[in-house]
C-alpha cells in the first residue's frame, strides 16, 4: 500500500484514485488517514431488539389508520367487531 505525504496529495490525488487501490496519507511520517475505494454495501433489515429475522415493513405506521381515525372521530364500536 502506497504512503503519500499530505503535501503531495493535491498533485497526485487524481492518479491515485484512478488506480482504485487504497493508500495512506501521512504527515511527518505518521499515518493520518487511509483512503479506500468506495463500494456499495447491501442494506440489512432493521432489527427489533434481540429478535432475529424479523423485519418491519415500511408502511407499519399506516396499518389500521382508517379504523383508528374513525374511533377518534366517535364512530360506533362496530368498527372493532
Amino acid at each position: 500500500m502506497q504512503t503519500l505525504n499530505i503535501h503531495d496529495v493535491p498533485n497526485h490525488l487524481l492518479r491515485l484514485t484512478d488506480l482504485g487501490e487504497p493508500f495512506i496519507i501521512a504527515q511527518a511520517g505518521k499515518p493520518l488517514a487511509k483512503v479506500l475505494p468506495y463500494t456499495e454495501t447491501e442494506t440489512q433489515p432493521k432489527r427489533i431488539g434481540f429478535l432475529k429475522n424479523i423485519a418491519v415493513s415500511d408502511d407499519f405506521d399506516d396499518v389500521g389508520g382508517d379504523e383508528i381515525a374513525a374511533l377518534f372521530a366517535g364512530a360506533d364500536d362496530e368498527i372493532l367487531a
